[in-house]
C-alpha cells in the first residue's frame, strides 16, 4: 500500500471509485455481453460466413474472453466470487478451468516472489538446478520461447502439456472442477458440433490453440527478473488492437501495484503520472508489441535460466 501511494494520490483513486462508470461497472458488463453473443453469433453465422472467416472472427474472440476472464478474477463487474465464477466458467478456451486460472494468477499477484521458478506460477524461467537437468533439446526450446515467434508457435502447446502432467499428479484432490469443467466443455463442443460449420477438433486445433497462442504474446514479456520486485514488471505502452485484446494489461506495473482497478480506468491513471511510473518501473518500458516483434521475432530477448533464483 505504502508503495502505492507513494505513486497516486489517494484522493485520485477514490474519485475514479465515486464515478457511475465504476459503481456501475458498465464498460465490463456491456463487455461480457458482446463477447458472449460475437462468440454465438459467429458459431451459429458459421455456415453462413464459412469456415475460415469464422475461425479467423472467433480466434480474437477467444482471445478477448481470456482477459474478460482476467477482469473477473480480479472482482469486476461483481465483487461476488461466485457470480463472477458463473459469468465466467463458459469454456470457450477449452483448456483451463476458470478456477484453475483464477487460483494459479492471484498466486502470481505475490510481487515478492514474481519470476521466481517454482514459486510464481507464471514464471517463464528455470533455476540453476532445473537448466542443469535438461536436455540440449530442452534447452534449445527454452532458447526458443524467448523468441517472439518461438513463444507465439510453442507457448500453447507446451502450456497445454505441463497442464496435463501437472493436473494428473494432483487429480484426486481437483477432480470435482475437472468434472464440471470437462462436463460445461462437452456441452460446448457438442453446441459446436451440432449448429455451426466447425468441427470439434477445428474448434480444438485452430480456433483455442490459435487463441492461447495470442494472448501469449501479451506475457511473452511481462516480468524481467531484477533483485526491486517493483521493477520487475513492464510498462508496454501498445496501441490498438492490442489493448483491446488484453485490456489495458499492457500497462502491467499499473495493474500489479492496483489490481483491482478495472481496466477501463489503466490508461487514465498510467497517463496522469506517466513519469512517476517510469520510474518506479527502472525504466521498464516497451514501446509496444510492434517494437518487441521488430527486435525480439527471432533474438532471444533474455536467457531461460533465472539470475539469482
Amino acid at each position: 500500500m505504502a508503495n502505492y501511494l507513494d505513486l497516486i494520490q489517494r484522493q485520485e483513486i477514490e474519485a475514479l471509485a465515486t464515478t457511475f462508470t465504476t459503481r456501475t461497472e458498465w464498460p465490463t458488463w456491456l463487455l461480457l455481453i458482446g463477447v458472449y453473443a460475437a462468440w454465438f453469433a459467429v458459431i451459429l453465422g458459421s455456415h453462413w460466413l464459412g469456415l475460415w472467416l469464422s475461425t479467423l472472427l472467433l480466434i480474437p474472440i477467444v482471445t478477448l474472453w481470456l482477459s474478460v476472464q482476467h477482469e473477473l478474477l480480479h472482482g469486476h463487474p461483481t465483487r461476488s466470487l461466485l457470480l463472477n465464477k458463473l459469468l465466467g466458467y463458459a469454456p470457450f478456451a477449452v483448456w483451463y478451468p476458470y478456477t484453475l486460472y483464477r487460483d494459479s494468477h492471484l498466486l502470481h499477484h505475490n510481487d515478492e516472489d514474481l519470476t521466481l521458478p517454482g514459486v510464481d506460477p507464471e514464471s517463464r524461467y528455470l533455476n540453476q538446478q532445473q537448466w542443469d537437468n535438461s536436455s540440449l533439446f530442452e534447452r534449445g526450446v527454452h532458447w526458443l520461447t524467448k523468441t517472439v515467434l518461438g513463444r507465439f508457435l510453442l507457448a500453447a502447446p507446451l502450456a497445454i502439456s505441463r497442464l496435463a502432467r501437472h493436473e494428473c499428479q494432483r487429480l484426486p484432490q481437483v477432480w470435482t472442477m475437472w468434472l464440471s469443467h470437462g462436463a460445461v466443455t462437452v456441452l460446448m463442443l457438442s453446441f459446436i458440433a451440432h449448429y455451426s460449420a466447425l468441427s470439434v477438433w477445428h474448434y480444438l486445433l485452430l480456433v483455442s490453440v490459435p487463441a492461447l497462442s495470442l494472448a501469449s504474446i501479451r506475457s511473452y514479456y511481462e516480468h524481467r527478473p531484477h533483485p526491486q520486485p517493483e521493477q520487475r514488471t513492464v510498462l508496454n505502452e501498445a496501441s490498438w488492437p492490442w489493448t483491446w485484446l488484453f485490456l489495458n494489461n499492457n500497462l502491467h506495473l499499473v495493474h500489479h501495484d492496483l489490481p483491482k482497478l478495472p481496466w477501463y480506468w489503466l490508461p487514465t491513471v498510467y497517463r496522469a503520472r506517466r513519469e512517476q511510473w517510469l520510474a518506479r518501473s527502472g525504466g521498464f518500458l516497451v514501446q509496444g508489441y510492434g517494437q518487441l516483434i521488430s527486435r525480439h521475432g527471432l533474438k532471444a530477448i533474455d536467457s531461460p535460466r533465472h539470475p539469482f533464483a
